[in-house]
């Protein structure tokens, strides 16, 4: 059950209460995104762990070492389970970053939150990248931050499902492999580009799928994560 994660793209503390209170026990795993956290903080992570949930903080650090680690250090006290930080943010910052989580989690005598990178957005189509100006294709960039991730002590990443195979080659059993853009079939893509099934995310390699509006935008959402769990099984 914990495979799935479920986005609270919302932004306001409310609906996203209101959503988790409709899910109930069909899914104990959610992501909380940049829209949510800077509309009401940390009190959506209380919300959540006090009904026994398990939160994904996605607010994809990326600035200077020491201030990635700060905030690491804030939010694994905040109860964060899973966060992330940028890979383009180079070594010396993920290192810290590791370095903080373990650090205040030690000191709070708690299980430190799985630190994870950030690829590729899957939003990006091999157009809008070639205009960023890697030297890298999409797949080739992958590989190079989730390798680098792993050399730095991170847990894992965040990457397509197209490219999760590869990662997964690259990297090994023992790394997470968090995929968003997964649409179950028939769904629409909004905005996102490289994407997957449920089920075919999982066989690339994924050990975690990101699912938000075929979800919470379902006339009965209970149901849809019910169904999008029983594909992976």
């Amino acid at each position: 059950m914990e495979r799935l994660i479920v986005a609270l793209d919302f932004n306001n503390l409310a609906d996203a209460q209101k959503c988790v209170l409709e899910l109930g026990d069909s899914v104990v795993y959610y992501k909380v995104g940049m829209e949510l956290y800077y509309a009401c903080g940390s009190e959506i992570i209380r919300f959540l762990k006090d009904r026994g949930k398990k939160v994904f903080l996605d607010l994809k650090l990326q600035d200077i070492p020491n201030t990635v680690a700060h905030a690491c250090s804030v939010l694994t006290e905040l109860g964060a389970d899973m966060l992330n930080v940028h890979g383009v943010g180079g070594a010396k910052m993920m290192k810290e970053a590791v370095k903080a989580v373990r650090t205040k989690a030690e000191a709070l005598g708690i299980s430190a939150p799985k630190v994870i990178a950030v690829t590729v957005l899957t939003s990006m189509d091999e157009g809008q990248f070639s205009r960023v100006k890697y030297r890298n294709s999409i797949p080739e960039q992958e590989v190079a931050l989730a390798k680098l991730a792993q050399s730095c002590g991170l847990d894992g990443v965040v990457a397509s499902p197209m490219e999760a195979a590869m990662i997964r080659r690259a990297c090994g059993e023992d790394f997470l492999i968090v995929t968003p853009g997964v649409r179950p079939a028939g769904a629409a893509l909004n905005d996102q580009s490289r994407v997957a099934t449920p089920e075919g995310a999982i066989k690339n390699g994924a050990t975690h799928i990101v699912v938000g509006r075929p979800i919470t935008q379902a006339e009965n959402p209970a149901a849809s994560a019910k169904a999008i769990l029983a594909s992976l099984n």
